[in-house]
């Protein structure tokens, strides 16, 4: 899975493209980590090109809202695939996790 950036107006779009599992969850906590330390504390995730994720990923995604949120921020997903919008409802983490069609959408009204 890779990694990248971009700074908009008022949050920081995180894209995360391959599998979310196991061997990426950590990377992703590393990375939005990193993002959060250079100064962004509103970030939205975006998963377009995500297909999978596990409960690996589940996890990371939680622990980087935790993390902006002890920044004093907020972290919002973004183009959820259908597989991954099946497991954040059978987990009921689409309540914590509140999904957005796209990322200017997500702090579109804040």
């Amino acid at each position: 899975m890779e990694f990248s950036y971009e700074i908009k107006d008022s949050y920081a779009e995180v894209k995360a493209d391959g599998r979310l599992n196991m061997v990426s969850a950590p990377k992703l906590r590393e990375f939005v980590t990193d993002v959060i330390a250079g100064g962004s504390n509103r970030i939205v995730v975006n998963l377009e090109n995500t297909a999978f994720m596990d409960s690996s990923g589940l996890g990371a995604l939680i622990g980087c809202l935790k993390a902006a949120r002890q920044a004093g921020g907020d972290l919002r997903i973004a183009a959820v695939q259908p597989q991954v919008k099946m497991v954040l409802e059978l987990t009921s983490m689409d309540r914590v996790l509140t999904s957005y069609t796209s990322p200017e959408e997500a702090f579109g009204n804040d």
